[in-house]
């Protein structure tokens, strides 16, 4: 008896042994559409297949949710709405077309361009229906008109953009698998099959008809921005830790081609070393930018390639962010940048000077001499276009700021439908691509606030796409 059971654990050893040897099998899920990603692009895209009909399954590698769309603190860029006629602004999608291809130097892909401003004003309804209250109108770099749609009070438009997904998305069913990163996109009989995901627990297969990537850029991976971009080597990033470029190298295995690949953005204001980013829109609420010598040197609104290569032209490579309380008022962002204790605060623009070692009495007469510009709608000295407010309302405030990697404009080559292409320009069947994984829409140089609108455009269009392409 003794040796029967000696032998048994002796089997039982061996057996547990060449299952550690061999790993144990992966888990397998089966669903209709695995979105990989849940920030906004793959939450959109979740949302609308689920809408359709379709199963859906997202993963998400970091610990929650939101990527880098929880950090965006502009706006939706949108023409035509009826927000914009409430507020007496008259725009339409071919001046928002215009501006993006300007801003882009007109190396965006056109139709990508057009399809993005053309249901951009649905996008915002979209968001709205599902209780985003993004109604405040807000102007950004590089726009002709007032487009950037903010949730009420100017709020960051991340967050919430980031909480009404996250609710729609619970309230629909859609499961949400955090800390699962996708390591591999499945190809079987020439189309896409799942993708192949490493969790804590070990390997998880999941199978389905349709897969959408929505990873985001590769901001946060300094290899891989200096590999195509070696002058950006040492900057900081205003990106969150999982924007590495996971989807892009998933995609280019099975190969998908890539469209403006080293296109990369720097946002210009940004705070040295902590790599925070002030919004944009405080600069379109009337802020202005000085250097050491207290002296204004660009048209802050001008596009964001233009006003970081202005920046790092002054002594320092940096240059301070000056506005007064009626700017924090217009601008509920600004509580946050208050409350990490990023701002400077005088009660005059002498003290001012003097806090941040410029020269009080230059301070205040270029303050006052842009005062006078605003009065007169004319500025001699920098061109600025939007003269819109006076800075004349104590106290006064400032923060550094310098230009940091913002925005990967390039990544995976995709059309309309937001198919992923092959190195032919043919789709690769069963796989889809939206926001800042891909390449295109944005061009040389991304405006502020378009970001979130190619997310959600897009966003849509590959859930709806790979929706139809499972069979729902």
């Amino acid at each position: 008896m003794i040796r029967k059971t000696s032998l048994m654990l002796t089997l039982i050893l061996v057996v547990t042994l060449i299952g550690y040897a061999w790993g144990s099998p992966a888990k397998t899920i089966n669903t209709d559409v695995v979105v990989v990603g849940a920030g906004g692009a793959g939450l959109t895209a979740a949302i609308t297949a689920k809408e359709a009909g379709a199963d859906v399954v997202v993963v998400e590698k970091m610990m929650i949710i939101g990527g880098n769309t929880l950090r965006a603190t502009g706006g939706l860029n949108a023409a035509g709405t009826v927000y914009q006629d409430k507020a007496g602004i008259k725009d339409s999608p071919d001046v928002h077309y215009e501006d993006t291809m300007k801003g882009g130097r007109y190396e965006n892909v056109p139709e990508l361009v057009r399809t993005m401003v053309d249901n951009a004003a649905a996008a915002v309804e979209w968001l709205n229906d599902l209780g985003a209250n993004l109604i405040q109108v807000n102007l950004s770099g590089g726009s002709t008109n007032a487009r950037s749609h903010a949730p009420e009070g100017g709020g960051a438009v991340g967050p919430a953009v980031v909480m009404t997904l996250q609710n729609a998305a619970k309230e629909r069913g859609i499961e949400v698998l955090t800390q699962t990163k996708a390591a591999e996109v499945l190809v079987e009989g020439g189309q896409v099959a799942g993708i192949r995901c490493e969790t804590k627990d070990g390997e998880l297969i999941v199978k389905a008809k349709a897969v959408v990537i929505a990873t985001g850029g590769y901001g946060a991976n300094p290899d891989m921005v200096v590999k195509y971009r070696p002058d950006l080597k040492g900057f900081a990033t205003t990106n969150h830790p999982g924007a590495t470029g996971d989807g892009i190298d998933m995609a280019i295995r099975i190969g998908a081609a890539t469209c403006q690949i080293g296109s990369i953005q720097t946002h210009p204001t940004v705070v040295p070393v902590s790599g925070i980013m002030i919004t944009e829109a405080v600069r379109g609420q009337g802020a202005i930018l000085i250097n050491r010598e207290g002296k204004r040197f660009i048209d802050e609104l001008q596009t964001r390639d233009v006003v970081s290569e202005a920046i790092l032209a002054q002594e320092g490579g940096s240059a301070f962010l000056v506005f007064d309380q009626g700017v924090r008022e217009r601008l509920k962002a600004i509580e946050d940048y208050a409350n990490q204790g990023l701002l400077t605060e005088a009660g005059s623009l002498q003290e001012l000077g003097d806090k941040l070692g410029v020269s009080g009495e230059v301070l205040a007469e270029t303050v006052a001499g842009y005062n006078k510009f605003v009065a007169d709608k004319s500025d001699p000295d920098c061109g600025r276009q939007h003269l819109d407010y006076e800075l004349n309302k104590a106290p006064y405030y400032a923060v550094e700021v310098t230009p940091a990697v913002h925005h990967t404009m390039g990544g995976l080559a995709i059309n309309t439908k937001a198919e992923v292409l092959d190195e032919d320009g043919k789709a690769i069947p069963g796989l889809y691509a939206a926001g800042e994984v891909t390449g295109g829409v944005h061009g040389a140089n991304r405006l502020g606030g378009n970001a979130v609108a190619d997310i959600i455009v897009y966003g849509r269009i590959a859930g709806a796409e790979a929706a139809a392409f499972s069979g729902k």
